[in-house]
């Protein structure tokens, strides 16, 4: 299965991959609060350009996600009130519990990228090989 992505799009992961690098460089330098709030805000735009802005919108405010949004944003509130430990953990915990039914067709578009998904799909098959030479 393949994924068409326009450029819009694309801008959005790229965002994504910046929000992320961002973020971890702030935890890695003893939780910069200023590298994590800028993770934070180029995350959100590359999730808001990836999905549009409506779906955005309707993603954080579903009823359903009510637990995981304001759990994100009372954790990017607490990093920008300088308790970025705790707000950390707050915005981990709100991203599985708003995302956690994209984690399949994430794995399906990173496998298509031709270096990531090598590494991705590495382990799973020399798991397999282990297994049919065992059995």
């Amino acid at each position: 299965m393949s994924y068409e992505f326009g450029e819009q799009k694309k801008v959005g992961i790229g965002l994504i991959g910046f929000g992320f690098f961002f973020t971890f460089l702030g935890v890695i330098l003893f939780f910069d609060r200023g590298l994590l709030a800028l993770g934070n805000i180029i995350w959100l735009s590359g999730v808001a350009l990836l999905l549009g802005w409506h779906s955005t919108w309707q993603l954080f405010t579903k009823r359903m996600n009510y637990k995981g949004s304001v759990s994100f944003f009372v954790g990017l509130f607490l990093i920008f009130v300088r308790w970025p430990i705790f707000g950390i953990i707050l915005e981990i915990y709100g991203s599985i519990v708003l995302f956690g039914g994209f984690w399949p067709s994430v794995k399906v578009a990173l496998y298509q990228i031709p270096v990531v998904g090598w590494f991705l799909q590495y382990p799973v098959m020399f798991l397999d090989r282990m297994r049919r030479s065992f059995g």
